[in-house]
């Protein structure tokens, strides 16, 4: 298996769906597939926060959702559990700054995708040097979605990292919602990362429409 190349990476970026099962009120697998009829283009299972499930049971449902992700070809990510994505043989993995070397990562990945948390230019131009297929790059926006978040950068800062140089895949992360995506799309990111805009959205299929045409 070959590493992926950049422009079908910045495809698969454009809405990058996060869950796990504290950041829905009901059925992950069930807002997963309204999600993906929506048209996400990847999906995330990022399994933190209180009340997040270990073990067997984190194991039996990132197996559910990846069987989803596999019958509409679309990656299937898991955030930060390298071991996990092994033993499931994901598609890839993403990890912060404060989580492994992410050379180490790469070396236990192999040829899967690997994407990595950036928020200053340094951190997105040793990611890549390290082997980052992709940058998520934020929080653009304020967000109540994740309680260890960065200062807000703004969709500038994207723009800034383009202008230093930096043309690899960049997916925002942070705050988007319907509202100020095409903010971030003019911003010059390649996608969108969400998680509350889609995980607690009355009809999450519609919230992915509406987040595509951003895209238009």
């Amino acid at each position: 298996m070959a590493r992926i190349n950049s422009d079908k990476m910045k495809d698969f970026l454009k809405v990058y769906f996060i869950a796990g099962s504290t950041n829905v009120h009901g059925s992950l697998p069930t807002v997963l597939q309204q999600a993906i009829e929506g048209g996400i283009s990847i999906f995330q299972f990022r399994e933190k926060g209180n009340g997040a499930l270990t073990g067997e049971s984190k194991i039996t449902l990132a197996r559910e959702l990846q069987q989803l992700c596999q019958k509409a070809s679309i990656p299937f990510i898991v955030n930060d559990d390298i071991d996990l994505a092994i033993e499931l043989d994901a598609d890839g993995v993403h990890i912060g700054q404060e989580d492994d070397n992410i050379i180490e990562v790469r070396k236990k990945i192999g040829d899967r995708i690997l994407g990595v948390s950036a928020h200053t230019l340094d951190e997105a131009k040793a990611a890549l040097a390290s082997g980052a297929d992709y940058l998520g790059v934020g929080p653009v926006f304020p967000t109540s979605s994740k309680a260890d978040t960065r200062e807000v950068c703004g969709p500038h800062f994207i723009e800034e990292l383009r202008h230093e140089g930096i043309d690899a895949p960049i997916v925002a992360i942070g705050g988007i919602n319907v509202e100020n995506a095409t903010q971030v799309v003019h911003g010059k990111a390649d996608g969108l990362s969400v998680i509350s805009a889609i995980s607690s959205a009355n009809d999450p299929s519609d919230a992915v429409k509406m987040l595509n045409e951003a895209w238009k």
